[in-house]
C-alpha cells in the first residue's frame, strides 16, 4: 500500500466517519455519531461502486440529513433519561434544603448560608439564625421560607 492509496474520496470520506465517530465518544452529544456513520457509510458505497465525487456527496448528503432526523425522532419518542437530571441545575438541587440565615432578611432581602457559601435571598422578614427551607429561585436569588410556615406534606 501506498500513500496514494489513502488520499483517494473513499478513504477520506471512511476517515472523517472515524474522526466524528472518536470525537462522539470524546464529546457526547449523540449526533456526530450518525453524521460519522453516514461518512462511513459513503466510504464503503464509494469502495463497493465506483461513483463519482458529487455522487458522495449527495449519498453523505441525504444519509446524514436522514440518520439526524430518524436520531431526533427516536430520541423524542425514547429519551435518554438521566440518574441525575438535575445534575447541572445547582439552584434546582438546592430546593427543599433548609438554610440558615446570616445576614437578617429585611424588606423581603437577606443572606442565607447553604452548605459553604452564602447566597442572597428573598422572602418574609427573618432574624441571623433562622431557619429557613428554600423554595424556588429567581436567577441567582433563593425564595426561602420559614421552615414551621411550610405545610406539612
Amino acid at each position: 500500500m501506498s500513500w496514494e492509496d489513502f488520499t483517494n474520496a473513499e478513504s477520506i470520506w471512511v476517515l472523517v466517519g472515524l474522526v466524528l465517530l472518536i470525537l462522539e465518544m470524546i464529546a457526547p452529544g449523540a449526533y456526530l455519531m450518525f453524521i460519522g456513520g453516514a461518512a462511513l457509510l459513503t466510504g464503503i458505497l464509494g469502495f463497493v461502486f465506483p461513483l463519482p465525487l458529487i455522487a458522495e456527496l449527495a449519498i453523505f448528503a441525504v444519509c446524514a440529513v436522514g440518520s439526524v432526523y430518524v436520531a431526533k425522532r427516536w430520541f423524542d419518542v425514547y429519551p435518554i433519561l438521566s440518574s441525575s437530571p438535575l445534575l447541572n441545575s445547582r439552584i434546582a438541587q438546592m430546593i427543599g434544603q433548609t438554610v440558615t440565615v446570616v445576614e437578617p432578611i429585611e424588606h423581603g432581602q437577606g443572606r442565607v448560608k447553604v452548605g459553604d457559601s452564602v447566597w442572597s435571598a428573598s422572602g418574609p422578614d427573618a432574624e441571623v439564625g433562622t431557619k429557613m427551607k428554600i423554595t424556588g429561585a429567581e436567577g441567582n436569588r433563593l425564595e426561602v421560607a420559614p421552615v414551621e410556615a411550610l405545610p406539612k406534606p
